[in-house]
C-alpha cells in the first residue's frame, strides 16, 4: 500500500475525526472539515486505499459486558526460534480474551493486556491455559486498579 503523496491539513481533521466518531456521515465530516461531500468522499477513499484508515468499529464498554478487570501480563518464551514465536503468537490470536500482545525488548519477552471478568476469571485462564503453552517459560501478571486514560485515536 503507497500512502498518499501529501497528507494535508484537511486530510489531518478526516483522520481526527473520524477516530472519534466513525459513524459519521460524510455531509457532516464534509461541513466540519469544510470540503465538499464529494470532495470528502474521495479524500476517505484515497485514505483507506493508502492503507492509512483501515476497518471501522464500535467500542464496547468493558465493564457493562462483565470485562472490567484489565492484566498486563509479562511473558517469557522458553525459545526464542521461529517456530516457537509464531506458535505463541499463533495461540495469542486465538484467545479473545487477550486484546493486545506486543513483543517487548528487555527482560521479557512479550506484554500481553488481558480482559476478564474477576481474579478468579484470570487465574483459571493463566494456569490452564497461559501457562500451559509449550513455548511459555514463566509470566508476571501486574492487575490494573483503575484506567486513568484510554484511547484508540492516534495524534495526527
Amino acid at each position: 500500500m503507497k500512502p498518499p503523496q501529501h497528507i494535508d491539513e484537511i486530510d489531518r481533521k478526516i483522520l481526527s475525526i473520524l477516530q472519534e466518531d466513525g459513524s459519521i456521515s460524510h455531509n457532516d465530516l464534509a461541513g466540519q472539515v469544510g470540503a465538499s461531500s464529494a470532495s470528502c468522499w474521495r479524500r476517505v477513499k484515497a485514505l483507506e486505499a493508502a492503507g492509512i484508515l483501515a476497518g471501522s468499529v464500535r467500542l464496547l464498554d468493558p465493564q457493562k459486558i462483565d470485562r472490567g478487570v484489565n492484566v498486563l501480563c509479562n511473558i517469557r518464551m522458553r525459545s526464542h526460534a521461529p517456530d516457537a514465536r509464531k506458535a505463541f503468537e499463533d495461540f495469542v490470536d486465538s484467545r479473545p480474551e487477550i486484546v493486545e500482545c506486543f513483543s517487548m525488548s528487555g527482560e521479557w519477552d512479550y506484554l500481553l493486556r488481558i480482559v476478564v471478568s474477576d481474579v478468579a476469571d484470570y487465574n483459571l485462564f493463566l494456569m490452564h491455559t497461559l501457562l500451559a503453552q509449550a513455548t511459555v517459560a514463566g509470566a508476571a501478571s501486574h492487575f490494573a486498579l483503575s484506567m486513568t486514560k484510554y484511547t484508540t485515536a492516534l495524534p495526527v
